[in-house]
């Protein structure tokens, strides 16, 4: 968050590029008839009148939230379609999510209202509410999942909160970490952002917005180091798979980060752009495709956009 398979018609290109970029698109074609072409996916949310943060859960469902409103909204990558799923009651807002698919638990950070939700996901049911911090200075901005249960990030303190799930999957009572160290900088409008736990979770990699930054972070002691190596202006959410890190960035881009493998360093080895890209904040892998939403601030905060989107991209 920021103060979160059809080509695309014709239509669609000319509203989104400049006229310059598609007349050289059009070039490229007729020079290079045989180049494979990207397949892009738009999946609308209907009615929505925002967007942060979007999560897959089993099989080919995704999850996306209505920053502003809170509402939660269900689809199927496969089928490139959405809809509500949870109409919440005024109050609440959905920044970062994250599925816990052993228990069909949803976890989402509820943004300015300090809170956090957990949701059934067969039900849409509200299951648990979390008061983590006061609404005046806390931002809980975004959350990851491990065996365990869920990590969530303050982007006004520096603070991760855990919420514990038991082995039948109810959620317990949250513990609050301090964290310290290089992470712990709370100078900027927006500090820890993006959190993702690699496997084990024995450790925490977070993004820090206001020093363009990516640390580790002991869950235990809350100790934070630099990755060394990576500078990642405008970063948000952040995707994990092994070693491979997509650094979300409202710059209209996706940084896709090697680690090394005691994760103390990384290299940037391919950044990812979209004509269709705009502000994105959190995104989501399925398979070989990454999931990225449009959070549209670059339209003002609130965002003023007509519609918004999760738009489906290859992840390599």
């Amino acid at each position: 968050m920021r103060t979160m398979s059809t080509k695309p018609s014709a239509s669609r290109l000319r509203r989104a590029v400049a006229p310059s970029l598609l007349a050289l698109a059009l070039v490229t074609a007729v020079a290079s008839p045989a180049a494979a072409v990207p397949r892009t996916q738009v999946i609308v949310l209907p009615g929505a009148t925002s967007a942060e943060g979007i999560a897959v859960g089993r099989g080919n469902t995704f999850f996306a939230g209505d920053l502003l409103r809170g509402d939660i909204f269900r689809g199927d990558l496969r089928r490139g379609k959405a809809e509500m799923f949870v109409d919440n009651p005024d109050g609440r807002m959905a920044v970062g999510m994250a599925v816990l698919t052993t228990h069909n638990l949803l976890f989402v950070a509820g943004g300015q209202t300090g809170q956090a939700y957990v949701y059934d996901t067969n039900t849409g049911a509200t299951l648990a509410t979390y008061q983590f911090g006061d609404p005046a200075n806390s931002i809980i901005n975004d959350v990851t999942v491990t065996s365990r249960g869920a990590w969530f990030t303050d982007s006004r303190q520096a603070k991760l909160y855990f919420v514990p799930v038991s082995r039948a999957g109810v959620p317990g009572q949250f513990q609050a970490l301090t964290v310290t160290g290089p992470a712990a900088d709370t100078s900027g409008g927006f500090n820890l952002n993006g959190i993702q736990a690699a496997p084990g979770g024995q450790t925490l990699i977070v993004a820090h917005s206001g020093t363009s930054t990516l640390y580790t972070v002991n869950p235990a002691t809350g100790v934070s180091v630099p990755i060394a190596g990576i500078s990642v202006p405008t970063v948000d959410g952040l995707v994990l798979s092994g070693r491979w890190l997509w650094a979300v960035q409202a710059n209209n881009q996706v940084s896709l980060i090697r680690l090394s493998p005691r994760l103390d360093s990384g290299v940037v080895e391919k950044v990812i752009t979209n004509d269709l890209f705009q502000s994105p904040s959190t995104a989501a892998l399925h398979g070989d495709k990454l999931a990225v939403i449009n959070g549209k601030f670059d339209t003002g905060f609130p965002p003023t956009a007509d519609q918004y989107e999760a738009v489906v991209v290859p992840a390599r």
